[in-house]
Parts: structure tokens; C-alpha cells; sequence
């Protein structure tokens, strides 16, 4: 694998460090009872005034073919709507109900919704005797395993503290809300799913990433707004009370204009599964950042957790690099059967014309008039 294999990775554990800093900032600010769905309008407006002036800047005088017609148009609503508009008011209330670690951690559900929702719609080949795809199923649900461990199993505690053998081994919220929290963060996973699944299609329809991102964000904004005035008509839940309300608006819209584009870009040349798989990595890091800059406490289970979710990331990895290098295989071979082929039409064609060894003029007749024999009897 050249570096160029290596670009869409890194792109998207860039994003995944992106992801990670809205979910922790994201729980502060609405913890000061910031509204979720306003900070969606805000995150998205924000989104859209700073991924704009690129996209008008990138089209100008360059002769892209890619104008946005009606049916691009309504599949970019579709997209924003379900990807932006739902996923993020029904993931921001889920991170306000339950905690941060049970959000990064069920929306690790994405890669496993989305390797079915790829299977039924024709996307990914499941080949049960392929080891390639073995890999991918079992990598995906060790993935999922290992978030699931770091969200809700507990044990004894490892930073700065005294094994108690009495601790839980399960951890258990103090509060009402944390299974209704649940619910809705995972129902986020499967909007989020989706997203990528209708990426491709939307993708190929309007094929200019940038401008793209840009008509998601200002949608997403009008959509969102929409739906606060309808919840929350009060306009008093509009105001930002704190310098961190501000600074999460503002840190939150950054990522979404930074991180749309390549998402995107990284969905057209690796596929959906290949994204969502990079998921489970949030859930590392916000584990990791919290305990370091916010003192949380960490446990052997989510160490354990952490550690399954690395491993099976790359199991997962390894199964698409063996899928690429097999569809590179098949494109070899079939290149060079291509080209043997007409190798030997072209051989055929110079034979047949050095047997017949005459030209054919089109002028003279088929079937030439046959000349009396004038030295024969009668």
C-alpha cells in the first residue's frame, strides 16, 4: 500500500479526533441547560459560513459540470435531514440525557447498521467462505463488543486508585433519563448509517464534495431551526449564556466544515463500511482525553474495551485491504485478457488478408459475364 491508500485513513482519525472534541465540549455546554437543538441551528449556520466561501471560490472560473438540478436538490434535502437535521438533535439530546461515554459508545453500533444496510442494498459482497469477509463480520462486531465493554462495564478502578474488589462490575447512572439518553443515541447510529448508504448515491448525482458540504450545512440549519421554533418556541432558549456556549457553537461548526467534506470524499473512494468502521476510534479518544484533562476515572473494563476496539479495527482493515488487492487482481487479469484478445483479432485479420493475397474492388461485379467459347461445336 502506497501512501495514497494511507490518505483516506488518516483523514478519517483526523476526524474521529474532530468528532471526539464536540462530544466532550458539546456535554459541557449543554450541561449549563444550553438547548441541543439550538446548538444544532448554530453548529450547522456556523458550518455553512465557513465552508461557503471555499466552495464559491473552488467553482469560480473552472467549467465543472456539475449544476444542481431538482433531483440533486431534493436528495441533498434527503440527505441533510436524515444525516444532519435528525441525526445530530436526537444525538445531542441522547449526549444530554445519558454521559459522553455512553454516547461515544453506542454510536459505535454504526459500523455493524451499516455493514447490513450496505449487504441489503447491494453494496458489500458477503462471501461466507472468503476469509476476507469473515474478517470484516468479526472485526466489526469485536469492534462494537469492545464499545459496548467501555461504556458499561466497570470493575476496579486503575489511575490513582485502590483495588476494591466490592466495585460493580456494571456501571449504573444515577439518573431516570440515561435509557431514554440510550435510546436516542441510537437511534442516531442508524441515521448515521443511512447517511453514508445515500452518500454514494448522492455523491455520484452531484459529484463536487465542497459544494456539497456547503448545501448540506445551510439546509441542515433551516431544517433544525424549523424544528426548534415548532419545540421550543420560547426565544429566550436562542441566547448563549457562557463564553464555553459560544466557543462549543463555534468549535462544533469548525469540525462539521471540516469534516463533511472529507467524510464524503472518503465514502466515494473506500465505500460506507470503510468509514463507519473508523467510528469506534471516538469512543477511544474520549475516553482517553477525559481522563487525562477532565480527572474521569478509568476502569479495567473500558481499558479492555479500548483495547477490543483497536483489534478489531484492524482486523477489519486488513479484510478491505485483501478486497482491494483482489479487485485489483480481477481488474489485472481482465485488462490483460482485454488486450490478448484483440492481440489475437488483429493477428486473425492481417492472416486472412495475406492468404487471399488480392484486393476486392468494389467497383467490378460479383459474378462476371461468362465469355462464349467461340472454338467449340455446336
Amino acid at each position: 500500500m502506497g501512501f495514497e491508500d494511507y490518505k483516506p485513513i488518516i483523514v478519517l482519525v483526523a476526524c474521529q479526533f474532530a468528532y471526539a472534541g464536540v462530544n466532550l465540549i458539546g456535554r459541557a455546554a449543554l450541561l449549563e441547560d444550553f438547548s441541543s437543538r439550538v446548538f444544532v441551528v448554530y453548529r450547522q449556520s456556523i458550518a455553512f459560513l465557513l465552508i461557503a466561501p471555499l466552495a464559491y471560490f473552488s467553482r469560480r472560473g473552472t467549467m465543472k459540470g456539475c449544476g444542481l438540478s431538482w433531483k440533486s436538490f431534493w436528495l441533498i434535502f434527503l440527505l441533510s435531514f436524515i444525516g444532519v437535521t435528525v441525526n445530530q438533535n436526537v444525538y445531542f439530546e441522547g449526549l444530554y440525557l445519558s454521559s459522553s461515554s455512553a454516547a461515544s459508545a453506542l454510536s459505535n453500533l454504526t459500523p455493524a447498521i451499516t455493514f447490513i444496510l450496505a449487504y441489503t442494498l447491494g453494496l458489500e459482497k458477503v462471501h461466507l467462505g472468503s476469509l476476507r469477509t469473515m474478517a470484516k463480520v468479526i472485526g466489526t462486531i469485536i469492534c462494537v463488543i469492545g464499545a459496548a465493554a467501555m461504556a458499561l462495564m466497570k470493575g476496579p478502578k486503575l489511575l490513582n486508585m485502590e483495588f476494591n474488589p466490592r466495585n460493580s462490575l456494571f456501571l449504573k447512572e444515577g439518573h431516570d433519563t440515561w435509557l431514554l439518553g440510550c435510546l436516542f443515541i441510537l437511534a442516531s447510529a442508524c441515521c448515521w448509517s443511512l447517511w453514508l448508504i445515500l452518500q454514494v448515491h448522492v455523491t455520484a448525482c452531484y459529484p463536487d464534495h465542497l459544494s456539497l458540504t456547503a448545501w448540506m450545512c445551510l439546509m441542515a440549519a433551516l431544517q433544525s431551526g424549523i424544528l426548534t421554533l415548532i419545540i421550543e418556541p420560547n426565544f429566550d432558549t436562542w441566547k448563549l449564556t457562557s463564553p464555553l456556549q459560544l466557543f462549543s457553537c463555534f468549535y462544533a461548526g469548525l469540525a462539521s466544515a471540516t469534516t463533511f467534506f472529507p467524510q464524503a470524499w472518503c465514502v466515494t473512494r473506500r465505500g460506507p463500511l470503510f468509514s463507519a468502521v473508523f467510528n469506534p476510534l471516538c469512543t477511544v479518544i474520549v475516553t482517553t482525553f477525559a481522563c487525562i484533562f477532565l480527572h474521569e476515572e478509568l476502569y479495567t473494563g473500558s481499558m479492555a474495551g479500548g483495547l477490543a476496539v483497536i483489534v478489531g479495527l484492524y482486523i477489519v482493515l486488513w479484510g478491505k485491504a485483501k478486497g482491494l488487492e483482489e479487485m485489483n487482481k480481477e481488474e489485472t487479469v481482465t485488462s490483460q485478457i482485454k488486450n490478448q484478445n484483440d492481440q489475437t483479432t488483429l493477428l486473425s485479420t492481417h492472416e486472412v488478408s495475406d492468404n487471399i493475397g488480392y484486393t476486392i474492388d468494389l467497383e467490378e461485379p460479383l459474378l462476371r459475364e461468362k465469355t462464349p467459347n467461340l472454338g467449340s461445336n455446336t
